[in-house]
């Protein structure tokens, strides 16, 4: 740490600088986002080590960068050929495995690595002359000091912290150390508590002064778990208690009752549907109408398997808003969805949504498509649609959202795959309504979420579930496909893909890459050590054209195609004038295809379990039985494989995400990977507890209740307000 002055008594919101020293905390800013004291004491840290339990080195991988605590092995010094001096050599060894450390001056390591020292050493794991090796790494020994220091040690768990290349563990852990030291020094009167005292009180946490002590610096593995209760339950219940305000929020705002007629275009519509819905469509479509009906506006969530019949679900709650004398908007995130869901609804409605056209129904809406690619025409046409009111249901991307599109009256707005939506593009269509009436909203997810990631993360949304499929569904095999281990496998998949079109049926196969100019660029900059860059669509195009599937009608599909190219080859492929589709993730969700029975996922390793999952829903649509190839060229005991492997095994979308979200890490679910932001949630896990959020759910919800704007509460008040700051609002507000 830098010299510093003497320091006022620190609080969470003071900058780091203030303890640690201008340029330590520049350090800190660059490589790790820490800025304050508050954000250093809740980076905690990754695991512990107990001395005299080494690191497993047989789990490092070349070229991650690794802190191991180990013991020096041997020590040896050899002059260098190319230039003078002496390079020093350690052995360090875990009694499983070893690594070898290299210094280029033995100076001052020869008089400190000594055999027999143990230490934590961090680098960049090399291999040379087949050995792993850590060329001249950051390290500190641990038992340094006279025998008092050492006993006092000895039982101790070592933190080791989330670090990088410039910030090794140790280095964190010494900031930490002189914050820690600041706030006992002043009896931690710069802390505050966002929780009330009783609440913990009546769990038996400690206070949070005493968590944070004794999560960095604990004597036994107790101390530990007893400081992760406790930040657990700190972290759930701000959360949920951010949810439940803006729940509350929401139930007090104005909206019109939306209420079905017993002979309208909802009845009309049903009438003339060729097929029973499920018991759990109408279940849902009851919680819909129900919550539409009132006069405060629905904020529900609608998730269920693939292809469980969502679309069909919010299509009722559509006609359902137009018989009141209203329009819906549908919103989705790619072209490619938006014309999917707009081809699907005019047929599935039929000359329902054809009303003013030649054969149109007299009962029936117009369903208008609205993309930032339109041309002119087509693009006032639909504007004049949405805003005299003549489109009862208007579908679009984000084109949605600008402020040349207007509603006569917008009673309800569908957000598809809400993830990929900020809160802004949301509100701003919601915005569209007339007056200061909010429409009301149904976000649709399709991939199945567990119960505990619904409430963390869709909290201020009631929640309604799919889990039964439509009858006429059929069942899809899936299988892995070692490409590399057995070449006779992929020979054998071509072979099905061939015998599927040969019986009348089509198939998709999807890569990771698209393989033009721009995205080889990115390729060979991604490419992982002597990995091979992912395998592209166009490439894949030429190969299996003129090769393994020679004679049969390829087409591509990718993302930075032109809209009405894009449009035309689904159309193609729908027609059944494609007999194979080679494409990216563009057909992942909403593509609907019942003669596609055969799919082939190439690098299937490279793409995540949920994804997988919902790429795999594109088969098996019809009466055939669907199949599904993941090749890989991993080898089997890796974890891609096992990967792989468990969704291969099962079907279920929901016991896949369970997994999905148990391999990766929390700050993936509710961090960077939805919000831009560092993650608030640091030591709650939502899969494991359950429990904690439920409890602090139900907490929340009387507190709110009894306090809705938390005038008892400032420090609670401040921990949602910092939560919930311009950053991390976009992941809060997800409904």
């Amino acid at each position: 740490m830098d010299p510093v002055t003497s320091t006022p008594p620190p609080t969470l919101t003071q900058p780091l600088k203030t303890y640690i020293g201008a340029a330590s905390a520049k350090t800190f800013a660059e490589r790790l986002d820490l800025h304050t004291v508050g954000d250093l004491l809740h980076h905690y840290p990754r695991r512990y080590s107990e001395r005299g339990e080494l690191t497993k080195m047989r789990d490092l991988e070349l070229g991650e960068h690794v802190t191991v605590v180990a013991e020096v092995a041997q020590v040896s010094t050899h002059p260098m050929k190319a230039r003078r001096g002496n390079m020093l050599k350690a052995v360090v060894t875990d009694g499983q495995g070893q690594v070898d450390i290299v210094f280029f001056r033995e100076h001052p390591h020869k008089e400190r690595l000594l055999p027999g020292r143990r230490g934590m050493f961090a680098g960049k794991v090399e291999v040379f002359n087949r050995r792993l090796q850590l060329a001249h790494p950051e390290y500190e020994l641990l038992d340094a000091g006279d025998d008092d220091a050492v006993d006092e040690f000895a039982g101790r768990p070592v933190p080791l912290y989330p670090a990088t290349e410039k910030l090794p563990t140790w280095k964190i852990s010494k900031a930490v150390t002189v914050v820690l030291d600041q706030l006992r020094a002043t009896g931690w009167q710069g802390l505050t508590d966002p929780v009330p005292a009783q609440l913990t009180d009546d769990r038996g946490l400690p206070a949070l002064a005493e968590a944070l002590e004794l999560i960095h610096r604990p004597r036994t593995m107790d101390d530990v778990q007893r400081a992760r209760d406790r930040l657990k339950w700190d972290e759930a219940f701000v959360l949920q208690t951010a949810l439940a305000q803006r729940r509350a929020a929401d139930s007090a705002l104005p909206a019109v009752p939306r209420l079905p007629r017993p002979d309208g275009l909802l009845a009309a519509f049903e009438a003339k549907l060729p097929f029973t819905l499920t018991e759990g469509q109408v279940a849902v479509g009851e919680e819909i109408f129900a919550d539409m009906a009132r006069s405060h506006p629905m904020h529900r969530l609608l998730q269920g398997e693939v292809g469980a019949g969502k679309t069909l679900v919010a299509l009722r709650a559509m006609l359902a808003v137009v018989d009141s004398g209203g329009q819906a908007a549908l919103l989705a995130p790619t072209e490619v969805l938006a014309q999917q869901h707009h081809r699907s609804i005019t047929e599935m409605m039929g000359e329902l949504a054809e009303r003013g056209l030649l054969g149109g129904s007299a009962d029936g809406t117009k369903v208008t498509l609205l993309t930032g690619s339109m041309g002119a025409k087509a693009r006032r046409q639909a504007l004049l649609d949405a805003t005299t009111g003549e489109a009862g249901i208007v579908i679009g991307t984000h084109a949605l959202i600008e402020d040349t599109v207007s509603f006569h009256d917008l009673g309800l707005v569908v957000v598809d795959e809400q993830h990929r939506f900020g809160v802004e593009q949301r509100d701003a269509l919601r915005a569209k309504a007339p007056g200061d009436r909010v429409p009301h909203l149904l976000v649709m997810t399709a991939t199945p979420i567990p119960r505990t990631v619904a409430m963390t993360v869709f909290g201020d949304l009631e929640t309604s579930v799919l889990a039964q499929l439509p009858s006429g569904r059929s069942p899809i095999a899936s299988h892995v496909v070692p490409a590399v281990e057995k070449p006779h496998f992929l020979a054998r998949a071509w072979e099905r893909v061939r015998e599927e079109v040969g019986k009348g049926h089509q198939a998709y196969v999807v890569c990771p890459r698209i393989g033009d100019e721009e995205d080889e660029k990115k390729a060979k900059k991604s490419a992982e050590g002597d990995r091979r860059p992912p395998l592209a669509v166009l490439d894949m195009v030429e190969q299996l054209t003129a090769g393994a599937l020679a004679g049969l009608r390829i087409a591509a599909l990718h993302g930075r195609m032109p809209p009405e190219e894009k449009d035309a080859v689904m159309r193609s492929f729908a027609a059944g004038e494609v007999d194979v589709l080679v494409a990216t993730t563009v057909i992942e969700v909403g593509v609907n295809v019942p003669n596609a029975t055969v799919m082939a996922v190439m690098d299937a390793d490279r793409f995540g379990v949920s994804q997988l999952h919902q790429l795999r829903g594109r088969v098996g649509r019809g009466s055939a039985p669907g199949l599904c190839l993941l090749v890989s060229e991993m080898p089997a005991a890796t974890a891609a494989r096992a990967r792989l492997e468990a969704v291969a095994a099962t079907t279920d979308g929901f016991e896949l995400s369970r997994i999905d979200l148990e391999q990766r890490r929390e700050g993936d679910v509710l961090g960077q990977a939805q919000s831009g932001s560092r993650s608030s949630l640091r030591v709650l896990a939502v899969i494991e507890d359950e429990d904690v959020i439920a409890e602090a759910r139900a907490e929340a919800v009387r507190l709110v209740a009894a306090d809705p704007e938390l005038a008892d509460q400032p420090d609670l008040r401040a921990a949602i307000a910092a939560l919930v700051d311009p950053e991390r609002a976009d992941y809060l507000d997800k409904g």
